[in-house]
């Protein structure tokens, strides 16, 4: 199967942990977006959605669905989004979609966080992926040094020739050279740091169920 395939088996699977009548929360990103038009196909069966992006929201009104702030309802029933790697607790980094941040809240607001992904996001130990940090502009050299003392490499992510700008106004460093053994320090130390917004660990906030796309089907994973 492609990986596009695997993307769309899991997007279907996750219509299962939606709750009926209730609002759901949205994530970002390829993946999600197989699981968003699959959404639409049941758009009466919820009451809307809470969106993690930008580009989430856009797709979600354009089949029909409502999209309520965050502010505007309470705790959600689930959250579905994919993950950039995951490990074997459940932990993961985000952020290739530069909507952590914005992840991160909903993920926050939900009762089940159920990650969608394939097979070639699982990895042993955190850190291969690039990971995002979501940084106010001001801050970004000095953050990057912060991680070159870590014996790391950060850069500015660009886009159009210009440093990408978040939904949020901010600026995203991509680290290379990580090994997170210690998901939870780890995103608790670097979340301290002056002019981090976010850091794209996504340990305090980990999937409860990862939905995994392999060769033989679906894979379910509980943490």
């Amino acid at each position: 199967m492609t990986q596009d395939e695997l993307k769309a088996m899991v997007g279907q699977a996750a219509l299962d942990y939606v709750v009926p009548g209730e609002i759901v929360g949205v994530g970002t990103g390829s993946t999600v977006n197989k699981f968003i038009d699959e959404l639409g196909l049941v758009k009466d069966r919820i009451a809307g959605a809470v969106s993690s992006s930008e580009a989430s929201t856009a797709r979600l009104k354009a089949l029909g669905i409502p999209v309520y702030d965050a502010n505007e309802v309470g705790e959600l029933a689930v959250y579905i989004d994919g993950a950039d790697e995951i490990d074997p607790k459940g932990y993961l980094v985000k952020g290739g979609g530069a909507a952590l941040t914005r992840e991160k809240i909903v993920a926050a607001q939900a009762r089940q966080f159920v990650c969608i992904a394939d097979d070639s996001k699982r990895v042993d130990v955190l850190g291969q992926f690039p990971l995002p940090v979501e940084v106010i502009p001001m801050a970004a050299q000095r953050i990057a040094r912060q991680f070159a003392a870590m014996n790391a490499q950060a850069t500015l992510r660009v886009k159009d020739g210009q440093p990408l700008v978040t939904d949020n106004g901010q600026h995203i460093l991509d680290v290379r050279g990580l090994a997170i053994t210690d998901p939870l320090g780890f995103e608790s130390e670097v979340n301290q740091w002056p002019g981090v917004v976010t850091v794209g660990v996504f340990a305090h906030q980990k999937a409860s169920v990862c939905l995994l796309g392999t060769a033989n089907g679906v894979r379910t994973l509980r943490f």
